[in-house]
Formats: structure tokens, sequence, C-alpha cells
């Protein structure tokens, strides 16, 4: 199945570039270039795109507000958004994540990267590399003007949906959650999947969001972070 890319980048040549990039992959297929954020939330809806290459730093609007309005909007629940920024330090990478963003990746990630984080985030999964985002996340998630990126919490789990949880904010894909507690591969996509159900959230990145609001993951419980 080919996946439809939108670019939403203010800076024509970064678009090009990235554009380039991805036709050169015979999986994917660029559908459209935003250079505003409004523009990139009416070409997510038009052009049908499966996963919108979002820049945070736009004119008009910016990608936060864009990828909030695309999460928000029941006839592009499928569309998925891969949030690019300069430095992995940027605060405004668990506002997007709040927002509905699926993962983030630096502007100086290798090429084969990007493409292989394309194919992650529109497969479902969410981008989120257990160290640096650790911290980042526990950091600003805290904030008093916090709003929950989900309604409610892990309050209605069970004990094993809780370590599955858990699992999931460190990073543990279906299948290492699966080896770390001894269950099939797909009884832990099961368990993934309820969980979602259960808290309302739109991907597993919201899973991790939701684990360190409650405080059931720290940075010291992050591979060794």
């Amino acid at each position: 199945m080919t996946i439809r890319v939108l670019l939403a980048d203010d800076q024509t040549l970064v678009r090009e570039a990235f554009a380039m990039l991805v036709e050169s992959a015979r999986d994917m297929a660029v559908v459209g270039q935003a250079a505003t954020g409004r523009e990139a939330v009416r070409l997510a809806r038009s052009e049908r795109a499966d996963l919108v290459v979002m820049d945070i730093r736009m004119p008009d609007l910016d990608g936060i507000e864009a990828t909030r309005l695309i999460a928000a909007d029941e006839d592009l629940a499928g569309v998925r958004v891969l949030v690019l920024t300069t430095y992995d330090t940027d605060e405004n990478i668990v506002e997007a994540l709040r927002a509905g963003a699926s993962g983030f990746l630096v502007k100086d990630t290798r090429p084969a990267e990007l493409l292989d984080a394309i194919r992650t985030v529109a497969a479902g999964e969410a981008l989120l590399s257990p160290g640096p985002t650790a911290r980042l996340i526990a950091r600003f998630l805290r904030g008093p003007s916090a709003q929950p990126a989900v309604p409610g919490g892990p309050g209605g789990l069970s004990e094993r949906e809780r370590e599955v949880l858990t699992l999931v904010a460190r990073g543990l894909n279906n299948t290492e959650i699966a080896e770390a507690l001894g269950l099939s591969p797909l009884t832990a996509k099961t368990h993934v999947s309820r969980i979602m159900g259960k808290l309302g959230a739109r991907d597993r990145a919201q899973l991790v969001v939701v684990a360190y609001e409650s405080g059931m993951v720290t940075p010291g419980t992050c591979n060794g972070e």
C-alpha cells in the first residue's frame, strides 16, 4: 500500500528536498506541499493524506495548532502527524504530542531514518525515542497549565494493562512488550488496542503522554535514563 504523504514546511528548499526523498521510496507518494499550517489542514482534507510531515514553526498557523485541527477533525481520523523540529529540546514538542502528533524528528535526521519514521507513524506506532524524549516529556507535562492529553487517566486499567502502558511509554514495540511480559505479540497488540480504547487515546503517542502525566513513568525508569 502506498503511503500518501503531505509535507508542511515554510521553507521551499526543505520541502523540495523532503519531496525528492519521499518520492524515491517505492511505498510512498507526495500528495501535496504546504507552506503554512492553515494550508496543511486544507490539503490534509482535500488530498486525503495518510501522514503529514509537519514543521512546528510556520506562518499563518503554526504546526501545533494545525496538528490540533487535524486531530480534532473526525473526517481526518486516519491521518497521522509526524512533527519536525530543529532541536530535540524544544518544549513545543510536548504541546504537539498533546495536540495529537504521533511523534517527532529533528531536522538533521538521516534520510533513511525519515523514511523509516514515516512508515512507523503511518502504521500507527509512536515515534518517541526513550532517552531525550523521556526527559523532555517528564519536564513539561507537569506544568501548571497542562491539559490532559486524553480525558481521564489510567485509573480504570487492569494491573496487566498498566504494565503494558508502562512499557509502551518506555518506547517498546509490541514484540518487545510481549518478550518482556511473556506474552504473544498478538496478545500484546490486543492489550495496547484495549488500553487505547479505554483511555480514548488516538494512538500510542498519547499513551506515552498519559503515562507521564499520571506519574506512572519517569525518566529514571526509562532504559536507565
